[in-house]
C-alpha cells in the first residue's frame, strides 16, 4: 500500500502523518529538534519504519510545512545580502511607510533593514513608469556597484530598479554581469520575483526573499538528502503561504512563499471538512505549543489577504496597526494569531497580573511537568493540574510527564503568591489563556462584521480541543467541530491541496476604458509563466487549470480589493458589478459615480492530481506504542460546576448517538474536552462535535 507523507514542524512537536488512497492513517509524533529540525524528522520516520507500520519505498509523495524561512528572518540568521538599486533610491529600503504597529510610543524603533546602507548600492539608469528606457543602464557604475557589494562578502544580492514591473530589461543585464563577476552567487530581480507597482513593498519582498533563499535552499537540499538516506526518495513538495503546494526548486528560489506555511494547512484542513459538511462556515481554531491561530472558513473556501508581515510580532489583524516587521507581498491565508500556546509561560507582572506568553517553553526544556529542567509554569501545566491533561504521559505514552512537578510550579509562581487554592489559580491561568486567544477569533470574525455565533468553531492542535469549549462559550457560540488526528491535523491537512504557482503583474487601464484584447493578453502571458512552471512539475497540459483575479480600486485610491474573474459576460461589466459589491460589504459603502481602475492582474496555475487527493473517510491506526484510554479522572471546571469525576474514553467510544458531559475524549496526539451541560457525537468523517448547553436553558 502506498502512502502519501505529510510533516509539519511546530515549535514543541514534530508531526507526521502517512494517508493512504483508501483513507487508512497512520501518525506519529516526536519532539521537535531546534538545533536541527530534520533530525526530528528522520526520528519519527525511523521509528515507525523499525515498527513495520510503513515502509520508506512505500511512500509516494512527501509534502513540508516549515518554519525555517521564518526562523532565519526572526532569529536574524539569513545571509549577507547585497541590493542593487537606482540612483536616488537607496534609503526606500530604510525609509519604509509610514506605519507603526503601536500608537503613541515615541520610543518605537523601525526594525533594522536587512541590508546595511554600506550594501545598498545605486546604479546609473531610468525606466519610466510604462516601460520605456529613459537613461540606459550605466554599465561602468553597474560594476563598480558590484565589485563593492562582493568586497563586502555578500551571500547574496537583490535586484530592484525604479519601475522594473514594467520592464525588466535592466535588471536582466545587471543579473547577467553579476553572473559573469561571481557566478554561483543567488540573485533575486525585482522584475521576476514580483513585478508590481509600489516601490517600498517590491524592494522589502526582493529583499526578504534574498535573504531567506540560501538558508531555504540549503534546508530543502539536506532534508532531500536525509530522506533518500533513510530509503524516501518520493518527491518533495513544500506548503505554500497561500494554502497550495509547490515543489522544492520552486521552493528554493521563491521561498518568500512559504513563511506561514505551517499554519496555512491547517485552515486547508478546515476548508476541506467544510465542503464536506455541505460548506458549513468553520472559525478553524488551530492551538499548539507556542501560538494559537484562527481564520474564517465559508462555504468550503478561505479568505487570502497579498500581503504579510514577519518579525513584527504576533499579528491580531489590525490592519492599520502594522509596519512592526519586514513587508512580504505575497498571497497568504488570512490568519490572525496571538503568543498563546501550550508551552506559552505563566508570570505575574509587577502589579500581581497574571500573564500568559508570548515567551514559551518550546521543546526544550518544555512545560515543567516534562522533567526538562523547566522551573517555570506554562498553560499546559495548569491544564495538568485541572485534570484536562493526563497525569502521566502525553502522546500515547511516548512523552511521560510528572504531574507533581506541574502542582508544584503553579503552586509556587501563581496560587501562592496570589494567595489562591491550587486549582483556583490553575483554573485563573486557563480562563486567561482563553481570553487571549479570544482576541484572534474576534479578529477573524466580530472585527471583519461576522458573527461568531453563526459558526462553528473547528478546534485542532495538540491544545485546541482542550480550551474549545471554554473559548466558544465565551463567544456564544454553541456548536465545536473536533477533526479526527487534531493533533496532527495541520500535517494531515497538507496532503489536501494542490501544486500552486501565483503570478502577478501590473495592468493599470480604467475600467470603463478597458481594452478586451490587451488584457486578454497580458492573462495570456502570465498563465504562460504558469503551465511553463506546472510543466516543469511534471503536470500534462490536461491537468493544468488556471485561476484568473484583478485588483481594483477607486481611482485615487491607495488599495485594491481582488477579485475573481467571472467568465459569464464581458469582463468590464462583471468587474464593476462585483468590485461595487465587494466594496460595499468590506467598507460598507460603494459609488457608482466613481471611475474603477484595474491595477494588477493575478493568475493561479494550479496543478491537478490524476488521483483524487481526499479520501471519502478516514481510517486512523492506532499510534506506535499508544496506550488505550481508561477509567475514570476528577477535573476541576472552574467555580461553575467545581471538581467533578470525568469519564476517560476513545474517539470510537463515541457513536452516533448524543452522549452527555463530563467526558474526556483521549487520543493518542489530543484531548477533548466535553465540559458538564454539553454533549458529543461522532458524525462523518470521524468528526467530533459538541454542543454547548444553552445559557436559557433551551437545546
Amino acid at each position: 500500500m502506498g502512502y502519501r507523507l505529510g510533516i509539519d514542524i511546530g515549535g514543541t512537536f514534530t508531526d507526521l502523518v502517512f494517508l493512504a488512497p483508501d483513507g487508512q492513517v497512520l501518525t506519529a509524533k516526536v519532539l521537535s529538534t531546534p538545533d536541527d529540525y530534520s533530525r526530528g524528522i528522520a526520528e519519527g520516520l525511523s521509528a515507525v519504519f523499525a515498527a513495520g507500520q510503513a515502509a520508506a519505498d512505500a511512500i509516494t509523495q512527501v509534502v513540508h510545512g516549515t518554519t525555517v524561512a521564518t526562523n532565519a528572518i526572526l532569529e536574524g540568521k539569513g545571509a549577507r545580502v547585497g541590493l542593487l538599486t537606482t540612483e536616488g533610491f537607496r534609503d526606500v529600503l530604510e525609509i519604509r511607510r509610514l506605519r507603526m504597529p503601536v500608537l503613541y510610543d515615541i520610543n518605537w524603533q523601525k526594525p533594522k533593514p536587512l541590508v546595511d546602507r554600506a550594501r545598498r548600492q545605486e546604479v546609473g539608469e531610468r525606466i519610466d513608469a510604462e516601460g520605456r528606457v529613459e537613461r540606459p543602464l550605466d554599465i561602468a557604475t553597474a560594476e563598480a556597484a558590484i565589485d563593492v557589494l562582493l568586497a563586502e562578502g555578500v551571500e547574496a544580492i537583490a535586484i530592484c530598479l525604479l519601475n522594473a514591473y514594467a520592464s525588466g530589461v535592466h535588471e536582466e543585464e545587471l543579473a547577467a554581469i553579476v553572473a559573469r563577476r561571481a557566478p554561483g552567487i543567488p540573485v533575486c530581480l525585482s522584475s521576476a520575483l514580483l513585478p508590481e507597482i509600489k516601490e517600498y513593498e517590491r524592494t522589502s519582498t526582493t529583499v526578504v526573499n534574498a535573504y531567506i533563499v540560501p538558508v531555504v535552499s540549503r534546508y530543502l537540499r539536506l532534508l532531500t538528502g536525509g530522506l533518500a538516506d533513510l530509503g524516501v526518495t518520493a518527491p518533495l513538495q513544500v506548503m505554500q503561504s497561500s494554502g497550495g503546494a509547490m515543489g522544492v526548486e520552486a521552493a528554493s528560489t521563491r521561498p518568500i512563499h512559504l513563511i506561514e506555511s505551517g499554519p496555512a494547512a491547517g485552515v486547508v484542513g478546515a476548508a476541506e471538512l467544510s465542503r464536506r459538511l455541505d460548506g458549513r462556515p468553520l472559525i478553524a481554531f488551530d492551538m499548539g505549543g507556542t501560538t494559537a491561530k484562527a481564520a474564517l472558513v465559508s462555504q468550503g473556501r478561505f479568505d487570502r489577504v497579498g500581503s504579510l508581515e514577519v518579525g513584527g510580532g504576533i499579528n491580531v489583524a489590525g490592519r492599520l496597526l502594522n509596519g512592526g516587521g519586514y513587508h512580504v507581498r505575497a498571497p497568504a491565508i488570512d490568519i490572525a494569531e496571538v503568543g498563546a500556546g501550550g508551552g506559552s509561560l505563566v508570570r505575574l507582572d509587577g502589579g500581581g497580573g497574571l500573564r500568559i506568553g508570548p515567551e514559551s517553553a518550546g521543546a526544550m526544556p518544555g512545560p515543567a511537568c516534562y522533567g526538562r529542567g523547566g522551573t517555570q509554569p506554562t498553560v499546559t501545566d495548569a491544564n495538568v493540574v485541572l485534570g484536562f491533561v493526563n497525569p502521566a504521559y502525553l502522546a500515547g505514552g511516548s512523552i511521560p510527564i510528572d504531574a507533581e512537578l506541574s502542582r508544584r510550579a503553579i503552586a509556587e509562581h501563581v496560587a501562592g503568591p496570589l494567595g489562591l487554592e491550587l486549582e483556583a489559580a490553575a483554573w485563573g491561568v486557563h480562563r486567561v489563556a482563553n481570553a487571549a486567544m479570544a482576541r484572534a477569533l474576534r479578529a477573524v470574525s466580530t472585527e471583519r462584521g461576522r458573527d461568531p455565533r453563526d459558526f462553528s468553531v473547528l478546534a485542532f492542535g495538540g491544545n485546541g480541543p482542550i480550551h474549545a469549549a471554554a473559548l466558544a462559550a465565551s463567544l456564544d457560540v454553541r456548536r465545536i467541530l473536533i477533526p479526527p488526528v487534531p493533533g496532527l491535523f495541520s500535517a494531515l491537512g497538507m496532503l489536501f491541496p494542490d501544486t500552486e504557482h501565483h503570478y502577478v503583474r501590473t495592468f493599470k487601464h480604467r475600467l470603463d476604458a478597458l481594452d478586451l484584447a490587451a488584457l486578454e493578453a497580458a492573462f495570456a502571458m502570465l498563465e504562460a509563466e504558469g503551465a511553463r512552471a506546472l510543466a516543469a512539475d511534471a503536470y500534462a497540459a490536461s491537468a493544468m487549470r488556471f485561476e484568473r483575479l484583478a485588483d481594483l480600486r477607486y481611482l485615487g485610491e491607495n488599495s485594491e480589493l481582488t477579485l475573481a474573474l467571472r467568465s459569464d459576460g464581458p469582463a468590464r461589466d462583471v468587474l464593476r458589478v462585483d468590485f461595487d459589491a465587494a466594496h460595499e460589504a468590506t467598507y460598507g459603502y460603494h459609488s457608482a459615480d466613481e471611475v474603477v481602475e484595474i491595477v494588477n492582474l493575478r493568475v493561479v496555475a494550479r496543478g491537478l492530481s490524476s488521483a483524487p487527493r481526499v479520501p471519502d473517510g478516514l481510517a486512523v491506526s492506532a499510534a506506535l506504542g499508544a496506550r488505550a484510554p481508561e477509567g475514570k479522572r476528577r477535573v476541576h471546571f472552574g467555580p461553575d460546576h467545581g471538581t467533578l469525576e470525568a469519564q476517560v474514553v476513545g474517539r470510537r467510544a463515541i457513536g452516533a448517538a448524543w452522549e452527555d458531559g463530563p467526558l474526556l475524549i483521549e487520543e493518542y496526539d489530543s484531548t477533548t474536552v466535553v465540559p458538564p451541560g454539553a454533549r458529543v457525537r461522532r458524525i462523518l468523517w470521524d468528526v467530533l462535535e459538541i454542543e454547548l448547553a444553552d445559557p436559557r436553558g433551551a437545546r
